[in-house]
């Protein structure tokens, strides 16, 4: 039995998990890895942050870039999807606006107030906001350890 989840069921998983890991390259390579609130849209990963970070720089950079999600305590319970790919920036104005959309619709009730943030945080967040799109190569990594157990019998 595989433990290998189909295209499908990979985009089903990621579209219903709640923070991403986004993976980006510094200048010499290095990576970082960073949690992030993303939404799926026509098979991409599509997530907004703010214009002077250091994100972006990387991003920019070099566009190349890793996604992953996951879920489970237990090794048994443990399943995952990582798609690698490239970053393009979303400058079209009705797709940008309608990642926004998403993007609230999904995290809403998730988000501190901003009467409850510290002022840097607010001067932090006050700045454009930049929405991008992971495309993925065609390769996804995936897996679901729950696969591994026997059936049940009745």
């Amino acid at each position: 039995m595989s433990i290998r989840l189909s295209a499908d069921e990979a985009w089903d998983v990621l579209e219903h998990s709640h923070t991403g890991i986004l993976t980006t390259l510094r200048r010499d390579g290095s990576p970082v890895s960073l949690p992030v609130w993303f939404v799926v849209r026509d098979r991409t990963v599509c997530f907004m942050t703010y214009e002077p970070t250091r994100k972006v720089a990387r991003i920019t950079n070099d566009p190349r870039a890793s996604f992953l999600v996951e879920s489970g305590e237990r090794w048994a319970d443990l399943r995952a999807v990582h798609l690698s790919g490239r970053i393009e920036h979303i400058d079209d104005e009705g797709e940008a606006a309608a990642v926004d959309a998403a993007l609230d619709a999904k995290y809403a009730a998730y988000r501190t107030p901003e009467e409850e943030m510290p002022e840097s945080a607010k001067r932090t967040y006050s700045v454009r906001q930049l929405f991008y799109r992971l495309v993925p190569d065609d390769r996804i990594l995936s897996w679901d350890n729950a696969r591994l157990r026997p059936p049940v019998s009745s």
